[in-house]
């Protein structure tokens, strides 16, 4: 497993305790975690963070999210360096600054940041902190996509349904769509399958076919990692 594996199932099992832990567990658990990033560990403070954040075993507090969020920053973790642009962007603990945001999304891109990664391209897709530049946009949704991202695969779905910074083409939406789908779960899944199956009545049988065949080539060399 990648470290980047490790940290994300790190933050799995804190987010499962802490919402479904009994009380007195709960307390437990935040009272290691607090310790270990009082130790300085970059994950531990991160995922101090993220308690913060959603109010998850302690009492929600955004600036004191951005505070662990900085500590774990320091070190150049780069799912901190995510988090900290998302809380920018947002407003949240730090007033709303798009181009702080960019700064740090930027940071932890260059690490490979798979979110990170996502989130560039949305600020590049939207003009948030960044002049606005849909060829740019899908470089960093392509990034985020080919390691899996649902929810970037979805965008870059959507650049090609739409022809924003590449040419319209519907069999590659439609790849792209399909894989979304297989990969979001809730809402998010349904959206990717509408849009999938919209772009599919733009579409020949045959059109269809290779989207599909393309999106089965695409997971063949692309094998989730293990968790």
């Amino acid at each position: 497993m990648t470290s980047h594996a490790r940290a994300v199932a790190l933050v799995a099992i804190f987010v499962a305790l802490a919402t479904s832990a009994p009380l007195q567990a709960q307390t437990q658990e935040i009272d290691a975690l607090r310790a270990r990033a009082e130790q300085g560990y970059a994950a531990a403070l991160n995922n101090l963070g993220i308690m913060y954040a959603g109010g998850r075993g302690v009492p929600q507090d955004d600036a004191e999210a951005v505070r662990w969020y900085r500590l774990a920053a320091e070190q150049g973790y780069a799912a901190a360096l995510n988090n900290i642009g998302f809380m920018y962007a947002g407003g949240r603990g730090d007033p709303q600054d798009d181009a702080e945001a960019v700064r740090w999304h930027r940071l932890a891109a260059e690490q490979g940041y798979a979110a990170a990664l996502n989130n560039l391209g949305i600020m590049y897709a939207g003009g948030r902190g960044v002049p606005q530049d849909d060829a740019e946009a899908v470089h960093w949704y392509r990034l985020a996509a080919d390691q899996g991202v649902g929810i970037a695969q979805y965008n870059l779905g959507s650049m090609y349904a739409a022809g924003r910074g590449v040419p319209l083409d519907y069999v590659l939406a439609h790849m792209w769509f399909n894989l979304a789908a297989s990969r979001l779960t809730g809402d998010r899944r349904e959206t990717g399958v509408e849009n999938r199956d919209r772009a599919a009545r733009q579409m020949t049988p045959a059109q269809i076919a290779d989207a599909q065949r393309l999106a089965l080539e695409w997971a063949a060399a692309h094998p989730r990692e293990p968790h």
